[in-house]
């Protein structure tokens, strides 16, 4: 199979020829420059001699790096013709896309499921449909959610790993506090907005002491928090729906909260809050008694939160309460082959191998989260330590639970709706405003990012069928 560059300026949207940059090596080398290399490579194992090696770039330390280097050492002691190099790469998203575009990938690669399609779009993957196909890998044996987030523009690009899905997270303690039932969280947005009034609590002067749930703690859904209003960011294809009815309800929601709890109280109150992983996290000393959050929080209130923290999860509340069918966002750390990968049948077996169910439920185990295989063994289910693990399944399994936002233009959509939503949080801008000019600003940006691949998208498609034709 012949190497294939990366187009760095599709990716990058480099203006070539203007200013001091003038051409894609040079954005490369700037970037290699400012970035810096912070990876860190194991010594030569003496058990890679007479193997194949797979050179296996991933982002996690910590906890996190410790699972996968034990699920890595199992696999090289399972068989004794490929040996897995695992090397601990900071800002992948980064650092992965200059490698490959210098013709210097790793063989295989771990990513966060949010930039694939911008992987994909730049040339920078293999396509896996046929490698997935030979080695038993089907559809149906993963969660639907989990198994769409790999595909884009009608191929599969990648496989997961450790997945997640949002919740409600709410503290007990201010709840049996503030007089409400701490074994019965809000059901819909409205009972939400009853238990925060009830929840808030100000100090003599006026500022607020605590909040029941402020949209921007922690924020980081903000891009897809229209789906618990029944709402669409576009319509998969061309357009935005920011002028659907119920967007507009999210944003009349949004400013709902200057006018009952005071933007710049509440920017007071933001601006004491410590950092997410660390004991002055705000839900954890209790400024904040609800918040949106992944399965991984767990990890963090046994790490940060006092030992006697009381907590719940439960679906986030939505327009109408539907238990049976809940509303939440999936994402999902992915493996990836990169185009130029020197052994990518090789990669392909390593990637099958975590796709097993004894070494899923391992690596998941390991992290504390749920699989993304649709069945789940018993002593999974068993042995996991946390507390609300089938919430989360319930989640995973909804029908009404997508994968986090996969538009053309996300990087500029997220940033945009976060400066807007921030604008009508502090009641500088009325949600109509903030609606009205997102919708305008980001049509155009989706505009600019389609015409751009329908420039490529031809020549896409040609390179990706001959792939999967000469797949060896």
């Amino acid at each position: 199979m012949p190497l294939r560059t990366p187009d760095l300026h599709f990716l990058l949207g480099a203006r070539v020829g203007r200013g001091t940059i003038k051409s894609p090596e040079q954005w490369l080398l700037v970037l290699f420059l400012g970035l810096g290399w912070a990876g860190c490579s194991p010594g030569e194992d003496p058990r890679a001699r007479g193997r194949v090696v797979v050179e296996y770039w991933e982002k996690w330390t910590a906890y996190e790096g410790d699972a996968i280097a034990a699920v890595v050492e199992d696999f090289n002691r399972s068989q004794d013709r490929i040996f897995v190099r695992r090397l601990t790469v900071s800002k992948m998203d980064q650092k992965l896309i200059l490698a490959t575009s210098g013709k210097n990938p790793p063989d295989v690669a771990g990513l966060w499921n949010t930039y694939l399609p911008a992987y994909v779009e730049n040339n920078a993957l293999l396509p896996l449909d046929r490698w997935a196909s030979e080695s038993g890998l089907r559809e149906e044996n993963y969660l639907p959610v989990f198994w769409e987030m790999c595909r884009h523009r009608g191929h599969l690009w990648a496989l997961p790993t450790t997945p997640s899905v949002t919740a409600l997270h709410w503290n007990k303690k201010i709840f049996r506090e503030a007089g409400l039932d701490p074994e019965q969280p809000p059901r819909t947005l409205a009972e939400l907005e009853r238990f925060n009034e009830t929840i808030t609590r100000k100090k003599p002067d006026g500022s607020l002491d605590r909040i029941g749930h402020m949209p921007q703690e922690p924020g980081w859904w903000m891009r897809d928090f229209n789906r618990w209003f029944g709402g669409k960011v576009w319509d998969g294809e061309s357009r935005l729906l920011l002028d659907s009815e119920p967007n507009r309800r999210f944003f009349a929601w949004l400013e709902s909260y200057p006018r009952r709890f005071g933007g710049p109280a509440m920017d007071r109150l933001r601006g004491g809050f410590g950092n997410f992983a660390s004991p002055e996290n705000p839900f954890f000393t209790g400024k904040v008694a609800m918040v949106m959050h992944g399965v991984w929080l767990d990890n963090f209130i046994r790490n940060y939160a006092p030992p006697d923290f009381d907590y719940g999860a439960a679906p986030f509340p939505t327009d109408e309460a539907n238990p049976a069918f809940p509303v939440s966002v999936a994402e999902a750390d992915i493996l990836v082959i990169p185009a130029g990968s020197r052994h990518p049948r090789e990669a392909m077996e390593f990637i099958r191998y975590v796709q097993s169910p004894p070494a899923m439920e391992k690596l998941c185990l390991l992290m504390k989260k749920f699989t993304p295989l649709r069945d789940v063994s018993p002593a999974f289910l068993r042995n996991h330590p946390h507390p609300y693990l089938r919430v989360f399944l319930q989640l995973a399994r909804s029908p009404r639970t997508v994968p986090i936002l996969n538009l053309p233009s996300f990087n500029e959509y997220s940033n945009d709706i976060e400066a807007n939503v921030n604008e009508v949080l502090r009641g500088s801008l009325t949600g109509e405003e903030g609606r009205t000019r997102l919708q305008g600003r980001q049509q155009k940006a989706l505009d600019d990012k389609l015409a751009r691949w329908r420039r490529v998208a031809a020549g896409r498609e040609s390179t990706w069928c001959r792939e999967l034709a000469e797949t060896p």
